[in-house]
């Protein structure tokens, strides 16, 4: 009986193209060639050079991990061992792309870093993430390119949670 519901569950899959499956914590990440803030082909500088944080945004909840991106900042990690990165899920917005640039510019300015964009999936495909829209998923990637931590955030993430989150950066940096 189990395996007649798992092969009709993989024929509805299979029909209806429902994503059931996404990133995992252990996973490892492959890069993937996405768009950087002026439109040109970019992949993620550092993956599986540094211990990474991935901000992956819907451009219409860029706000939410904005604690988690103050605290580490704030932590002044060695650049050449640590990497904060933003990446704009651009598919998902309900405001024009050149908009979303603009302000894009200003996050660049405010972290002085570049922020990156998916402008069609590529990047959540390739990472077979999950629902993103109204969401900034959060995720941390060790040296070896596996996920340490992942979470989709719907609402601005709580002052324990960056806590969780600062810990575990400062642990994968010792």
């Amino acid at each position: 009986m189990k395996k007649l519901l798992v092969i009709a569950l993989a024929l509805f899959v299979a029909m209806v193209g429902v994503q059931v499956f996404a990133i995992n914590m252990g996973d490892t990440l492959t890069n993937a060639m996405i768009k950087d803030s002026a439109d040109k082909p970019s992949q993620i500088p550092d993956l599986g050079v540094k211990v990474m944080t991935i901000f992956y945004n819907d451009a219409d909840a860029a706000d939410l991990a904005d604690p988690l991106s103050d605290a580490l900042k704030a932590k002044k990690y060695d650049e050449s061992k640590y990497r904060g990165q933003g990446i704009a899920n651009l598919k998902d917005s309900k405001a024009p792309n050149w908009l979303i640039r603009r302000i894009i510019k200003g996050k660049e300015k405010k972290y002085d870093t570049k922020i990156l964009t998916d402008p069609s999936y590529m990047l959540k495909s390739a990472w077979n993430l999950a629902d993103c829209n109204n969401s900034a998923v959060i995720i941390i990637v060790g040296k070896d390119k596996k996920v340490k931590y992942v979470n989709y955030l719907r609402a601005t993430i709580p002052a324990a949670e960056v806590n969780k989150i600062v810990a575990l950066v400062d642990s994968l940096l010792k």
